[in-house]
């Protein structure tokens, strides 16, 4: 093969000007604007009448529903009792979460408060209960004999019989 005869299968077959045409329709086709699709539709609508049964078309009907004073006072002590509970939560998270961010030393001050406060509360208690045990009232008038006289006769390991004799 000769380098005429190489060249010549090689050649291009259109003019420049008609390859160049070609290329700008093939770039124009690659990076033309597609139309954004049609919207999907996400929900329906049916408006067709519904069926009536027999002859009666229907009819809207009140709804007039009477709650139980039982049900009620369950939700609003159901509703009190979560706040509450909301409320006392909040109150222990924010005083360990101070806490935790004490010293040692502030810890153990706080905690000899908190068994000064105890102890005056036991101290009321046994107090209130004294006061209350040093009120006696006397049932019997006469006199009061303690006789503790004991007859036990036993016969064997497992009978035995105790008289109290008074």
């Amino acid at each position: 093969m000769s380098e005429t005869e190489h060249t010549s299968q090689w050649w291009p077959r259109m003019s420049d000007a008609a390859a160049n045409a070609e290329a700008r329709r093939i770039i124009d086709d690659v990076y033309r604007p597609t139309p954004p699709p049609p919207p999907i539709p996400t929900s329906y609508r049916d408006t067709t009448e519904h069926p009536t049964v027999r002859d009666a078309a229907p009819v809207w009907q009140e709804d007039h529903r009477i709650v139980p004073a039982w049900a009620a006072g369950t939700a609003v002590a159901s509703i009190g009792i979560g706040a509450g509970a909301t409320g006392v939560g909040c109150g222990i998270w924010l005083v360990l979460k101070g806490f935790s961010s004490m010293s040692v030393t502030g810890v153990v001050c706080m905690g000899v408060l908190f068994t000064g406060a105890a102890f005056f509360v036991l101290s009321i208690g046994a107090a209130f209960s004294r006061a209350r045990r040093s009120v006696s009232h006397q049932t019997y008038t006469g006199p009061v004999i303690k006789n503790t006289h004991v007859t036990t006769h036993s016969r064997g390991l497992a009978r035995t019989n105790n008289t109290f004799h008074g």
